[in-house]
């Protein structure tokens, strides 16, 4: 999805002067399938996302591709007693048909397209990225000469992790900062009515470190009687689950688990929506940190899951790539119109994002960090007691929570804090840490000669708060 919607911004913003090549390993007939069992994803986008591609490249998105409207995303406590709403309006996509609409639109800006074709390293000369080298559907290799190569090829990208150059981008995530998730597209028959587990007008999200340890269950409405159900977990979260319940569970089991438990579904079963063949069920990986610190380096940017932009807290990665698309298309149209492919030329794309959209996001990885530290009981009482009404306007809007009742001298909030001190102290310092995070990212360097000394400061932060925020039963 991200390379599609980059190409179409360059094409828009070069007046389709730049000439744009867009590789993919699948078929035309399944543009941007990202495994063999689909375009596996949670589905959902937000509307000011959509709004956002719109008013920038003037490109417009309707029915089919958008499946099924919603009015907000609601994140449930343990116990279902407490929700907060995460997110306004949206849409859930349908996923296959989405990138044929962008393969559409990209082609009405003058973008080429390579179906069928994998590639498989980058090419390098006098310290810049100047093609790619692969192979084609019948196994035959090939190399493309190009000014600036885009990697859009996902979190595992090979690309990234073998770039031929000296550059900012890290190449390699770590293990831990990765989940695994998996989901169903499934129709089922209303067996009761219950909000908490399903609505037809919210999307849900369900914490629970029983449910889906260190990570996050889902239910995504997709029509009155159609869900897209699923969850993501950590491996380390999984293994610390398992040993203190008894249990062996894997992604599987937990997934089939949860939609047994659903009360709501009765004879579930895969969807037979004809637009959805072939992306019924699977599981995939998806990077859950704040994104590459560095996007660019000389001929090359990252995007996408690439550039690991997915939200740390829920995954979502599909609103932070509609944003990224567009800036980054605009930069390599400006870039090439100026005749500058340098790191210097294209660090605009890391700059804007970061002051637009992903200044929030190292703060999202301390809250996801801390959540894996506390368990259901604490969740349930802080959902309850600590979350103020400024706190939940604050994550409706995508900012994290100050937890100001924390502070308060009220005698009655003053027995609550005490009753769960750990808890007090952890979302104060979580609080106060990922206002740093933000206010260090609002100062990201202009040019990338400001970029070592920031870089310096990000990862004393980070390396401090993951040596304080471990949880229960991992290594220290």
């Amino acid at each position: 999805m991200s390379g599609l919607l980059t190409a179409s911004s360059i094409g828009f913003y070069s007046k389709q002067k730049a000439r744009v090549l867009v590789v993919d390993r699948n078929t035309p007939e399944e543009p941007g399938k990202k495994t063999n069992n689909g375009w596996i994803c949670g589905d959902a986008a937000s509307k000011k996302s959509v709004q956002f591609i719109e008013t920038n490249i003037g490109l417009k998105y309707d029915y089919p591709e958008l499946e099924h409207p919603v009015k907000g995303i609601y994140v449930y406590s343990p116990d279902h007693k407490t929700k907060v709403l995460f997110e306004g309006e949206g849409y859930t996509l349908n996923r296959r048909l989405f990138p044929r609409k962008q393969v559409k639109d990209a082609k009405g800006f003058g973008v080429e397209f390579k179906f069928g074709a994998t590639a498989e390293r980058l090419t390098a000369q006098d310290g810049y990225i100047r093609g790619i080298e692969g192979r084609d559907k019948d196994g035959n290799p090939f190399k493309i000469s190009a000014k600036m190569v885009v990697d859009a090829s996902g979190s595992s990208s090979v690309l990234r992790k073998f770039n031929p150059i000296d550059s900012y981008i890290e190449r390699e995530i770590d293990m831990d900062d990765m989940e695994a998730t998996g989901r169903y597209l499934l129709e089922f028959d209303q067996a009761v009515e219950d909000e908490t587990y399903f609505t037809p007008e919210y999307c849900i999200i369900h914490l629970d470190q029983d449910i889906a340890p260190a990570g996050y269950a889902w239910v995504f409405p997709k029509g009155n009687k159609k869900v897209n159900i699923g969850l993501g977990v950590s491996k380390s979260g999984l293994d610390r689950r398992n040993k203190r319940l008894g249990l062996n569970d894997n992604l599987s089991t937990l997934i089939d688990k949860y939609v047994k438990d659903n009360p709501c579904m009765k004879n579930g079963r895969l969807s037979n929506d004809p637009n959805d063949v072939g992306n019924t069920k699977g599981n995939w990986q998806v990077p859950v940190r704040r994104h590459n610190d560095s996007m660019v380096a000389n001929g090359l940017a990252l995007v996408g899951d690439a550039a690991w932009l997915p939200r740390p807290l829920d995954a979502g990665g599909i609103g932070p790539s509609m944003y990224a698309s567009v800036i980054l298309g605009k930069t390599v149209a400006h870039a090439l119109e100026a005749n500058d492919v340098s790191q210097e030329g294209l660090w605009p794309y890391s700059h804007e994002y970061m002051l637009t959209h992903g200044y929030q996001m190292a703060s999202f990885e301390v809250l996801r960090r801390y959540l894996q530290t506390v368990t259901n009981e604490q969740i349930d009482f802080g959902m309850k007691h600590f979350l103020t009404a400024e706190d939940i306007n604050m994550i409706r809007d995508r900012k994290h929570p100050r937890f100001n009742a924390i502070q308060m001298l009220n005698p009655v909030l003053l027995m609550r804090v005490a009753s769960q001190m750990d808890l007090a102290k952890g979302l104060r310092y979580t609080a106060d840490k990922s206002q740093a995070l933000v206010d260090l990212n609002l100062q990201y360097p202009e040019s990338p000669n400001g970029f070592p000394e920031w870089k310096k400061k990000m990862d004393t932060e980070m390396d401090e708060t993951k040596k304080r925020l471990i949880p229960k039963g991992a290594a220290a």
